[in-house]
């Protein structure tokens, strides 16, 4: 069996909902331009990319081998950049190749772009092959995923809904946070509104959304909370221990990716325990982020720190240091690992309530995770055990050199 062919779909972004809802984000330092970006609403992605000169939103990969197998990979957040990567500078590395190969594959396209790599849009790319060759394997032998990296761990998956940005309605907030432990949810993760440039006023702010939370869905059921990047150290020393009564499962990103010191000082300073990982890249990188002592739960995202193959290396990193593993969003990708690893207690599920990157990468395939009664089942169907939604990929698919969408 050889790889005949990689594909890159270009997908353009859909219309999103006018949010009034918002959340913090690394924009938020930027003064007067980080205001006008929280203005907008939701999340730092959930807006439209007409002002730069890229009509990309997402980037699926498909793989092809002589004998007719076809492999899928999500990239998710893309760009032509992104796209182009995957067909000219890594797929000639691997066309004629053994799909098998998985992990000579992952070195030799790793290795390739390291001066251009390492991190960010190369390393996306790469895990979108990596993550359709994988598919390709389960299907060759007639297996899912989940079976090639260790087999079930359980029957279902437990999962916590994602979607409670800041709101200033603070009924509603309730409102929505009581809808999700009604449909079955035993945890819930909400979005900070407010930051460093909010000043005390924000703090209470941010203190009041966490009552109202934890009000909404009593003290049986398990809170986080996710600053997405927006805070400093010190302020998230300060805030933290405001929220020291609430007890809170995990704090997630309070600060940027490479802020490690800033992470060691705030896990060290603080009661309630801290998750980060979603925008880092690599086995390399994961050992800094575990071995300083950032982080209580690690959380990679299958689909960026290098796909399947350099994703179980970073399960086992983890579970050498007895660090749970949650990944970001419930994609299939993670879905798989996180079945076959002891040490994924739970699962991330962004309900389809509203439109957004997360939710809209799902509606590209058939097969994608859905959460019932608070838990994910897995099928068994061989490789990844999704499809693509031909339908929907037609609707927003772009040519794959520029101009109306086909």
């Amino acid at each position: 069996m050889k790889i005949a062919s990689v594909a890159a779909l270009r997908i353009r972004q859909p219309e999103f909902e006018d949010f009034t809802w918002w959340a913090t984000s690394p924009l938020d330092a930027l003064y007067e331009e980080g205001r006008r970006q929280r203005d907008q609403g939701a999340a730092l992605f959930n807006r439209t990319i007409d002002s730069r000169d890229d009509d990309v939103f997402h980037v699926l990969v498909r793989v092809t081998t002589d004998d007719g197998l076809t492999g899928l990979g999500a990239i998710g957040l893309g760009s032509r950049a992104m796209a182009d990567a995957v067909e000219r500078l890594l797929a000639p590395l691997i066309l004629g190749r053994n799909p098998f190969d998985v992990e000579l594959l992952w070195e030799l396209m790793f290795r390739s772009t390291v001066n251009i790599g390492r991190k960010g849009l190369i390393l996306e790319a790469i895990s979108g092959i990596d993550i359709a060759l994988w598919d390709i394997l389960g299907k060759a032998t007639g297996q899912p995923v989940y079976n090639l990296l260790g087999g079930r761990t359980r029957e279902k998956i437990r999962a916590y809904a994602s979607y409670l940005y800041a709101d200033r309605d603070l009924d509603r907030f309730a409102r929505m946070a009581r809808g999700y432990v009604e449909a079955g949810f035993t945890a819930v993760k909400m979005r900070f509104g407010y930051g460093p440039y909010d000043g005390r006023a924000g703090m209470r702010k941010n203190v009041e959304l966490v009552r109202t939370l934890r009000e909404a869905v009593g003290d049986d059921v398990d809170v986080m909370a996710d600053a997405y990047m927006g805070w400093t150290a010190q302020y998230a020393i300060e805030m933290i221990r405001l929220l020291d009564d609430y007890h809170l499962a995990w704090i997630e990103e309070p600060v940027l990716p490479d802020d490690l010191d800033g992470y060691a000082r705030i896990r060290a300073s603080t009661r309630t325990a801290i998750a980060g990982g979603e925008h880092e890249f690599t086995r390399y990188g994961f050992k800094e982020l575990i071995t300083r002592g950032c982080v209580d739960y690690v959380q990679l995202d299958v689909n960026r720190v290098g796909g399947v193959t350099e994703a179980r290396k970073i399960w086992a990193l983890a579970a050498s240091f007895s660090l749970p593993v949650v990944p970001h969003s419930q994609n299939y990708h993670n879905q798989h690992l996180i079945m076959a690893h002891l040490n994924s207690p739970l699962s991330e599920y962004l309900p389809p309530d509203y439109r957004d990157g997360d939710t809209f990468l799902s509606e590209l395939f058939i097969g994608d995770a859905v959460a019932r009664d608070g838990h994910i089942t897995l099928s068994d169907a061989p490789g990844m055990g999704v499809e693509l939604n031909e339908a929907v990929v037609a609707e927003y698919l772009l040519p794959r050199d520029g101009g109306s969408p086909r």
